[in-house]
């Protein structure tokens, strides 16, 4: 979950099945992929993206791989501006398959930074509400340690930690993409469908789906507009409070809300992961939060306010961490065996791990003419090492003297020490998103957190930790999303070159559109407000994970302890089932990490998970090629419908206007 639950899933894979067609094929130069009107539509889609990760990020957490929607809405959005110009008599560029990778991946590394900027956990751990959240009065949770959000120290320290990831491994592009042949799942999928925009059958196919993405994202927009009215004041009403399954369950979070975005995400998302989620809330909402919420009085004391730390809340917190750790843990683990059992064989073959040579003559007389030239195209423009290297010592030095400046906790030492260990992980998330496509990030900056709250101490450890967590998170991350995106352009024949010109592109944008875009949901809705709808749940998660990290555990409720330890070793014994068993066994077996997310933050999106998998299995039983080409682009539509409307939705509430209506729902009365 790179995300925190960053559930990836090839979208519209398949939908073409077209390979690279790369016969006598015309590859225009790196500059002339780079275009004006491909940086102006990456904005545009950018500014999209970054609302509708930050809208995730700040209600469940779950954020599934949008490469291919972002491919996709950039062929669409070019096709309409020449289109346009044609209709006024003015002739453009033509538009090649690599200024649409071009564009894909500037959004990619664009709407990246709204979730390795940590809008939702990290950056909204340190501010007051969260502080308050927890109680002025648990131990280790100190008024000191509170640093709330603004735009200046955002985006600045957004522009003095993330581009270092870029520049970690860009160095390695060869041995990811070529010499180990890592698939990168949605990276592939999303080159599949670029080069399928770009041939005549395929366009014709595009065609369709960007019809069937612009319908349902018209009817998810209209939908949310006429939810609005009947929303009322405050948390308790309209359809996001609607008790679909009666009033008892709906106590208990079980209810549909009636969400286009869960819904498109239970489209996208894998059916291993929405029926893992909806088997997480019905073990944690369904059995055990009823059974502890019976020993109040005996395990906590009775009458505590829900949001208590030291009763039932507590309970809910700690637990779900201990799923998060032990899944992360065990999958760090298997990664970097995997990674070093690869470089050893690397190096028993071939003596040192090739960083220069495409292939051994031998090798290279075997390989297909149509593999020769993604090879060459992709070596051909090259980055030079002396300008990675020189780029991310002479990042990590400017970030190293102001880093400390924005969080005097984090002295200069222990940020130099982050950058000196930070490209070994960034190699192994690569590596790991490269064989599974799952982006660990948030792991490796939760390891951070905790050993450098631990290694700062009470003095200034819970926000020395959480900064620490922001620049692993975002080192970590970009690198996977930058080799992610090399693999697409390899398979595109785009120049690595003009990939890697448009990452920095991107991501200078990134810097300034995902806190401009955080920002406008922060001033328009009630931020972390557990009763709310913008419950940001990863933020109290992350700010006691670096309260354990100075505390120790001595802040956790009675027997708190007891079953953290042992939810911490079923995620591990459970992760351990699935690599054991056979294949037609282990696709059965629920992920833990993704049934820790509804632990803490309720039932009700796994259940509107759910019905999008009932919906896309039906959908592929009746017809699977149907599916297969359009469900992507349904659920592209029903999520960008849900986002645009995050934008009128906040200037409404912004201007203080409120709906009209209150649909409420009690029990009638004898």
């Amino acid at each position: 979950m790179g995300s925190e639950a960053d559930m990836t899933g090839p979208l519209l894979a398949g939908g073409s099945g077209a390979a690279p067609a790369v016969e006598a094929e015309v590859v225009p130069p790196w500059r002339e992929q780079l275009t004006v009107r491909g940086i102006v539509v990456s904005a545009i889609l950018g500014v999209l993206f970054c609302l509708i990760t930050h809208k995730l990020n700040l209600t469940v957490g779950i954020i599934p791989s949008l490469n291919v929607a972002a491919g996709l809405l950039g062929y669409f959005l070019v096709r309409t501006w020449t289109a346009a110009l044609e209709r006024f008599g003015i002739v453009s560029k033509p538009f090649t398959k690599q200024e649409n990778t071009v564009i894909q991946t500037c959004v990619v590394a664009c709407y990246g930074l709204a979730f390795s900027g940590g809008f939702g956990s990290y950056m909204l751990a340190m501010d007051q509400k969260t502080y308050e959240l927890i109680g002025t009065d648990y131990p280790g949770n100190r008024a000191v340690d509170v640093k709330n959000p603004s735009l200046s120290w955002m985006i600045g320290f957004m522009f003095v930690v993330s581009f270092l990831g870029l520049f970690s491994l860009v160095a390695l592009r060869k041995v990811m993409v070529i010499d180990y042949k890592l698939t990168y799942p949605s990276g592939t999928a999303t080159a599949m469908l670029i080069n399928s925009f770009h041939t005549t059958s395929g366009a014709e196919l595009a065609e369709k789906q960007v019809s069937c993405l612009g319908k349902y994202l018209s009817i998810s927009f209209i939908w949310n507009c006429f939810k609005w009215f009947f929303s009322g004041v405050g948390d308790s009403c309209g359809f996001d409070n609607f008790p679909s399954l009666g009033l008892a369950a709906f106590k208990n979070t079980f209810y549909f809300d009636f969400s286009p975005t869960y819904i498109g995400c239970g489209l996208i998302c894998p059916h291993i992961v929405n029926c893992s989620t909806l088997l997480g809330a019905i073990i944690s909402w369904g059995f055990l939060w009823p059974y502890i919420s019976t020993k109040a009085g005996e395990w906590y004391p009775a009458g505590l306010g829900s949001n208590d730390f030291k009763g039932l809340y507590g309970y809910k917190v700690f637990i779900s961490v201990s799923v998060i750790l032990g899944d992360g843990i065990y999958n760090l683990i298997k990664i970097i065996y995997a990674t070093i059992k690869e470089i050893m064989n690397a190096r028993s073959k071939q003596g040192r791990l090739p960083l220069v040579r495409v292939e051994d003559d031998d090798e290279t007389s075997n390989l297909s003419s149509e593999e020769k030239l993604l090879n060459d195209v992709f070596v051909k423009d090259s980055i030079p090492p002396w300008l990675a290297g020189s780029g991310y010592v002479g990042l990590a030095a400017i970030s190293t003297a102001t880093v400390p400046m924005m969080f005097p906790q984090l002295k200069w030492y222990l940020v130099l020490s982050a950058y000196v260990v930070a490209p070994l992980l960034a190699f192994c998330n690569s590596y790991g998103t490269g064989l599974t496509d799952w982006n660990l990030a948030s792991t490796y900056g939760k390891i951070g957190l905790f050993i450098f709250a631990s290694w700062v101490g009470q003095h200034g450890g819970v926000i020395a930790g959480l900064a620490a967590c922001g620049v692993m998170m975002s080192i970590v991350s970009t690198a996977a999303d930058l080799m992610q995106d090399f693999k697409t352009g390899y398979l595109t024949l785009s120049s690595p070159r003009s990939m890697f010109v448009s990452q920095l592109i991107g991501t200078a944008l990134g810097c300034v559109i995902a806190p401009l875009t955080f920002w406008l949901y922060w001033t328009a809705f009630d931020i972390g407000n557990p009763d709310g709808m913008f419950k940001a749940p990863y933020a109290v998660i992350f700010r006691e994970m670096s309260i354990l990290g100075v505390e120790g555990f001595s802040a956790l409720p009675q027997h708190c302890l007891a079953i953290c330890s042992f939810f911490f070793f079923v995620a591990i014994a459970i992760n351990l089932l699935r690599d054991v068993t056979p294949d037609s066994v282990s696709k059965f077996i629920p992920l833990p990490m993704a049934m820790a997310v509804p632990f803490y933050i309720g039932a009700y999106f796994a259940i509107d998970m759910f019905v999008g998998t009932v919906i896309l299995f039906v959908w592929e039983k009746i017809n699977r090629k149907e599916s297969e080409d359009f469900s992507g682009a349904v659920a592209s539509g029903l999520i960008c419908g849900d986002g645009i409307w995050s934008v009128p939705s906040a200037i409404l509430s912004i201007m203080r206007i409120d709906p009209p209506m209150c649909m409420y729902f009690k029990p009638s009365l004898a």
